[in-house]
């Protein structure tokens, strides 16, 4: 698995803590920015990992904000990215199960690094079920990406 990492200045601190999460677990992974805590804008950061999910070049990301909101809302824009928001271990187990969630969005400044850690490890660690309800709704929510509104 080769996953995407960013974040903007809000996430930057937290991203730094999975970095070394990352190394641990032994996860390769490609750091796309910020490279600093100077100001970012994270819809630039998100787009960068949004693109490498969906065109293939990674097989999951994670991007950090001050909240994860926006870079939820951005990498959403993305078609065929399923960006979920987590905020604990449940949502990051439930967003692989039940919606094949490829990137996972996480606030830097809500979210303390010893939880950040649990919910990453269970993000990566978790399979989509696959079963016929879920992948029904998965396959509901691809063919949004192609309506007009």
């Amino acid at each position: 698995m080769r996953i995407a990492i960013g974040s903007d200045h809000g996430g930057y601190d937290l991203k730094q803590h999975l970095k070394h999460l990352l190394d641990e677990l032994r996860v390769p992974y490609e750091d796309v920015g910020t490279f600093t805590p100077d100001p970012a804008d994270y819809p630039d950061i998100a787009a960068l990992v949004a693109r490498g999910v969906a065109n293939g070049s990674y097989e999951q990301g994670i991007l950090v904000c001050g909240t994860g909101i926006g870079m939820s809302i951005a990498a959403n824009k993305i078609p065929g990215v399923r960006a979920a928001l987590v905020t604990d271990v449940e949502t990051a187990r439930l967003s692989r199960e039940h919606n094949d969630a490829n990137i996972m969005t996480i606030g830097g400044r809500t979210t303390p690094v010893d939880r950040a850690r649990d919910i990453v490890r269970t993000f990566l660690q978790t399979g989509f079920d696959g079963d016929g309800r879920h992948s029904r709704r998965v396959r509901k929510i691809a063919s949004l990406d192609c309506k007009d509104s």
